[in-house]
């Protein structure tokens, strides 16, 4: 669904002027002296261009005649946003040299950018329909005042047809690139998120309980031959932090990437996850075969983190799990009986959940009605193993 598809509905066309009628006008109005300025910037751009052509300069200048060509585009989105109350996603940026790979890979994408192109067509053929609806216009404010919002209302749709089907984003592949993007970016922040959150509870957790044993073995060392008890007594002390530390390195690895989702698959896994909640969880995961490691991994984290979110937040009596696969989709939807509310907002951990799930074109969808639990679905693309 895009932008396009929330444009407000048009009122029925009345004989009675209204503010929408108005603002078509105004529209109409402006369309000559917006076309003229467009006309003439692009047939001195290609002329330019085209002239410079057989220099070195030819190509870089129609280029940048393109770029510009682009904001006049983003202006007329803009007029008719305001006036024509058509919603038009705004299309990609193209990158600038350095993301492109250098100089040439930018000129060629320059050069051949559909956008540019388009909208250089839109002014072109602007002109002659900017000259009839201005005509039009203003000949019907003195002439055809009975019938001139039908007639209004006519040539303004004409003119939401043109701005659609020439400024917008190329299809919906100018959409799924700036989609990839953002994912991208998601993933990448997600990625930076997790190395952090690794580095730091080593360093508080593990590290710091390591560095005490040291300091404790060497004590022991030290008190070996003047005070055997108290070093004996020392070294079952460091005993001891040798377990909690062996036991902090293993809920760490847990977290990152547990050993049973590897060696036994999701069921095993999300079971052991339900295990250590402290409300009872039902979990059924009806999958005939594995999804690919990263699927799978991302399906165990988003079970894990909703489910701690049972644990602390939901004040529930009992939960459920479920996995399944539908077609080309890992399904997964995990419920509760608890106070409800929950919101993907604010950033909250379900906001962060959303964002891992859909940077790799997943879904996500939170039900969650004040007293009456909470009901989470989420999606992920499925991939098998090789």
């Amino acid at each position: 669904m895009t932008a396009n598809d929330h444009a407000p509905a048009l009122p029925p066309v009345r004989p009675a002027f209204d503010g929408v009628t108005w603002k078509e006008i105004a529209y109409l109005l402006t369309n000559l002296p917006v076309a003229l300025i467009g006309f003439v910037y692009m047939v001195v751009m290609l002329a330019t261009a085209g002239g410079l052509a057989v220099t070195v300069v030819g190509l870089p200048v129609l280029v940048a005649g393109l770029y510009l060509s682009r904001l006049l585009g983003k202006l007329e989105r803009g007029r008719a946003r305001a006036l024509l109350g058509v919603r038009v996603d705004e299309p990609s940026a193209l990158p600038g040299p350095r993301r492109s790979g250098g100089f040439f890979p930018w000129l060629w994408a320059g050069i051949k950018d559909p956008v540019a192109w388009r909208t250089v067509l839109f002014e072109l053929v602007r002109l002659p329909w900017g000259v009839l609806t201005f005509s039009i216009a203003l000949v019907g404010l003195f002439v055809l005042w009975p019938v001139l919002p039908y007639v209004v209302r006519l040539l303004a749709n004409l003119d939401r047809l043109m701005v659609r089907g020439l400024l917008s984003p190329s299809d919906g592949l100018e959409r799924r690139i700036a989609e990839l993007e953002s994912g991208r970016g998601v993933v990448v922040d997600t990625a930076a998120a997790d190395l952090r959150r690794i580095e730091r509870d080593l360093h508080d957790g593990a590290q710091a309980r390591l560095v005490a044993l040291a300091m404790g073995l060497g004590l022991a060392k030290e008190k070996l031959l003047e005070d055997p008890e108290g070093a004996a007594a020392m070294v079952d002390e460091a005993h001891g932090e040798v377990k909690l530390a062996l036991q902090e390195l293993r809920d760490l690895a847990r977290g990152i990437h547990p050993a049973v989702l590897t060696d036994r698959g999701l069921d095993a896994a999300l079971s052991a996850v339900a295990a250590r909640c402290l409300v009872p969880v039902k979990v059924s995961v009806r999958l005939e075969e594995r999804p690919a490691e990263a699927i799978e991994g991302i399906a165990y984290f988003v079970v894990s983190e909703l489910l701690q979110n049972v644990s602390k937040h939901a004040e529930a009596r009992g939960a459920g799990v479920e996995v399944w696969r539908e077609g080309a989709r890992l399904l997964i939807r995990v419920a509760d009986d608890g106070r409800g509310g929950a919101r993907v907002s604010g950033g909250s951990g379900l906001a962060g959940l959303a964002e891992r799930v859909r940077a790799v074109d997943g879904g996500f969808v939170v039900e969650s009605a004040v007293g009456a639990g909470t009901v989470v679905v989420a999606e992920l693309p499925w991939r098998g193993r090789p």
